[in-house]
This record gives structure tokens, C-alpha cells and sequence, in this order.
């Protein structure tokens, strides 16, 4: 009998079947959902952090001016209280009483509140602000900036509003 007188096994095609591609994809999606909200958690996180950084520089920044009034380095007319008026003369600067030509600057630049509703707003406007007259439970503004809190309704990680930071 001659060698070639039976026919050759068939060639089978090398690939994934159906039902694998399907199991693969059910795996994926799994994970991506389980990944997806600690993802989310992350960012939140983060920007968790960068409020309490603002919150911390501007208020050092308002005590700062604050010091520098009671030390006679900032010209007051008696009615105000020694916090500045507005939250950009932290970084525009105040002139110095006691150095001529002088400007006391308390903040490079002022950093915006993460959770601002249009992040595109300029940062003084992000924040809600807090007179010195006012009382800590029914925060409003005045004639002066004595706190900033955030503007945000929303609630954080750890249980609390944003406002109440």
C-alpha cells in the first residue's frame, strides 16, 4: 500500500471559541466594576486633600493679616476689625505702615476650592466666605473675610459637609 493512500488529518484552525471570548469579557467587566468605584474613592480623596490644604493656607494667610493689624504693620481706620476685605488682598498685598513703600503679601496665589461648582471660576469666588460678626452657626458675609469654607453641598468621606470643614 502506498504511503499516501490515506488522507491527512485535518488542519484544525488555532482561536477562541465563542463561549471563551464570552467568559473573557464576563471577567473584564467584573473586575472594571469592582475597579471603578475605588477609582472613583481615589479622586475623591485627592481632592479631599487639596481642600484641606486651601482651607489651611488661606486661614494661616487670614491670621497672618490678621497679626500684622494688631501689630500697626497694616493702617486700619477704627471701624474695621483687622481682617482684610476682600480675599485677594492676601495676594495682591496691603502696604506696610511701618516700612515705606513696603507690601505685605500673605498668599502667592490663592487656591481655588476643589469642589467649586464651575471649576473655571475665578478663586476668590469659589469660596463662601465668613464675616467676623457673624456667628459660626449661620455663617454670612460682611464687611470683612474673618473664615472661608467650601460652597459645596455635598458630603464627605468622612461624614461631614464640605461647608463644615
Amino acid at each position: 500500500m502506498p504511503r499516501h493512500a490515506f488522507p491527512p488529518p485535518p488542519i484544525r484552525q488555532a482561536g477562541f471559541s465563542f463561549i471563551e471570548l464570552v467568559a473573557t469579557l464576563a471577567i473584564l467587566a467584573t473586575l472594571a466594576a469592582v475597579a471603578l468605584p475605588l477609582a472613583e474613592t481615589t479622586v475623591r480623596r485627592h481632592k479631599e486633600q487639596e481642600l484641606r490644604r486651601a482651607l489651611r493656607d488661606i486661614r494661616q494667610a487670614l491670621d497672618a493679616y490678621k497679626r500684622a493689624a494688631d501689630d500697626g504693620r497694616i493702617a486700619l481706620s477704627p471701624e474695621r476689625s483687622g481682617y482684610p476685605a476682600r480675599l485677594e488682598e492676601l495676594v495682591q498685598g496691603v502696604p506696610n505702615a511701618k516700612q515705606a513703600g513696603g507690601t505685605l503679601r500673605f498668599l502667592r496665589r490663592l487656591p481655588p476650592d476643589p469642589f467649586a461648582a464651575d471649576p473655571m471660576m475665578p478663586p476668590a469666588q469659589s469660596w463662601a466666605t465668613r464675616s467676623y460678626d457673624s456667628p459660626a452657626d449661620a455663617p454670612h458675609e460682611g464687611a470683612d473675610v474673618f473664615d472661608v469654607y467650601s460652597r459645596s453641598e455635598q458630603i464627605g468621606l468622612n461624614g461631614l459637609p464640605y461647608r463644615e470643614w
